[in-house]
């Protein structure tokens, strides 16, 4: 059996000048990330089986990592990264192969041919605050009101 930790569900979008990459561990605490102009390293304990699971994502281009952002979340750590070209890419990893583990985000996904409107003058801080938070460690989402938003309220009885 291999020493080697399981990659996480990874999820990816872009847009012309950023990319959205999402790593799918729930409850990961304190995972160690690294991002650089070519990479990411994730690394972190999580999950339904609490497993350690560890990822290296090789772009096939380079971002700018001083102006990209992540934020550490209950059910995920969110990545908005900026490319250091503008235009689309034909993959997000050098490596041209299919992953079972790294797919599309299709809730955020644009082709090169939709309009870009809501993009342009996009503030990153304040998308990074919507996101709930920049690094800062608070795990707590709102919604638009300010209340606590929550994935977790009770369902009603089925009828």
């Amino acid at each position: 059996m291999s020493d080697r930790l399981l990659p996480p569900p990874v999820l990816w979008a872009q847009r012309k000048n950023l990319l959205y990459v999402k790593v799918q561990l729930e409850d990961c605490r304190n995972p160690t990330i690294k991002v650089e102009k070519d990479s990411i390293y994730y690394k972190g304990k999580g999950g339904t089986d609490n497993k350690e699971y560890e990822v290296t994502l090789e772009f096939l281009k380079e971002i700018k990592p001083e102006e990209s952002k992540y934020s550490v979340k209950d059910r995920a750590t969110e990545f908005v990264l900026i490319k250091a070209e503008d235009g689309y890419w034909k993959r997000l990893l050098k490596e041209d192969n299919k992953f079972h583990w790294l797919k599309v985000d299709f809730n955020k996904w644009k082709d090169e041919d939709d309009s870009d409107d809501d993009v342009e003058g996009t503030d990153f801080e304040e998308m990074m605050r919507k996101m709930g938070g920049m690094n800062d460690g608070n795990d707590l989402n709102y919604d638009e009101g300010g209340a606590i938003d929550s994935d977790d309220e009770e369902l009603p009885d089925l009828e």
